[in-house]
């Protein structure tokens, strides 16, 4: 450190510039990728996906709603020794319960999580059901309650508008802030880049099954807001490639300005991501969900930035071209 200390003063004192400093790229400035040229087919693979997931959902009957959703009893239990789930799940099996799901929280196979769906209005009511038919199997005062969670069904619904609307105003909001900032066609690139995020988000969550609730509508309005920070950096070095040579055509001026940020787009997101899926793999089953849609929301939406985004961009321009 010394030694570059001194290199650095003496070239100052013999007018010489001091040079810049040194970053670590991941990725050369300019790896020259053709993005313009690959768009068309990743764009068709994109729909392709989204079919498959949209398709899942269809044929499911719709989402693995939760009991925000749906309407229902969370009851989270702790057992004095290791249970097993089977017996658990035998213990509930009853038809005045319904529809009834056993999660085991943690290691050691003592602590599970309790999901009735539609076992009545009242939270006392729901409750006392599940009591009764663990009391049955395991004896009274054989676990400990830890918490209790309910929803009625029109609660339910009114929570499942609220989060739909929010998703929805979040893009819309987004695509307005980034059409004010850039034009028109950046704009309507941000919003259908936002739309492909969510719906491919949303399959994904469909073919693995996990469980749709109101954190995971945190996740993707944490998605909507993620991908819009990585298309505002691309599209700001776009208009900055097109004021510095307005004679070059729009594609080759895309193509430099996706490359020139690749590096800091690769590196950024790859943090995000990889902090994303430790919080999957080792924070527990009670957030999967949540964790499992930002990992896929955090990858799709910077693949979304670079091949639909701005695929849109050019066509639209191109048309405005054409017009004039």
């Amino acid at each position: 450190m010394r030694g570059t200390g001194r290199t650095a003063r003496t070239a100052e004192r013999q007018g010489a510039p001091a040079a810049p400093p040194k970053f670590f790229e991941l990725i050369p400035p300019n790896p020259g990728i053709d993005f313009v040229k690959l768009a068309p087919r990743m764009a068709l693979f994109s729909c392709a996906l989204i079919l498959v997931g949209l398709v899942s959902i269809y044929v499911r009957g719709g989402l693995n709603y939760g009991i925000d959703f749906t309407g229902g009893t969370l009851l989270a239990v702790r057992f004095p020794e290791t249970t097993a789930i089977a017996d658990v799940r035998a213990a509930l099996d009853r038809a005045d319960l319904g529809s009834v799901s056993v999660q085991e929280v943690g290691a050691g196979g003592t602590e599970f999580h309790i999901r009735a769906r539609h076992v009545g209005e009242e939270t006392a009511s729901a409750v006392d059901a599940l009591k009764a038919g663990l009391q049955g199997r395991f004896g009274e005062g054989a676990y400990e309650v830890l918490a209790v969670e309910s929803v009625g069904p029109k609660v339910g619904r009114d929570l499942w508008r609220d989060a739909t609307l929010a998703v929805l105003a979040a893009t819309v909001m987004m695509a307005i802030y980034i059409a004010i900032r850039f034009d028109l066609p950046v704009g309507l690139g941000a919003a259908a880049k936002l739309l492909h995020d969510v719906l491919f988000t949303l399959g994904a969550l469909s073919i693995a099954n996990m469980e749709f609730d109101l954190t995971t509508v945190a996740a993707l309005l944490t998605v909507v807001g993620f991908s819009v920070n990585d298309n505002v950096i691309i599209s700001d070095r776009i208009r900055e490639s097109r004021r510095k040579n307005r004679r070059e055509r729009l594609p080759v001026l895309v193509n430099q300005s996706i490359n020139e940020t690749l590096s800091r787009t690769v590196i950024n997101s790859g943090t995000v991501v990889l902090t994303t899926a430790a919080l999957f793999v080792l924070g527990g089953p009670v957030i999967h969900s949540f964790a499992f849609a930002l990992l896929v929301g955090f990858l799709i939406g910077t693949y979304s930035s670079i091949f639909i985004s701005t695929p849109i961009v050019l066509f639209m321009e191109a048309r405005r071209t054409r017009r004039t």
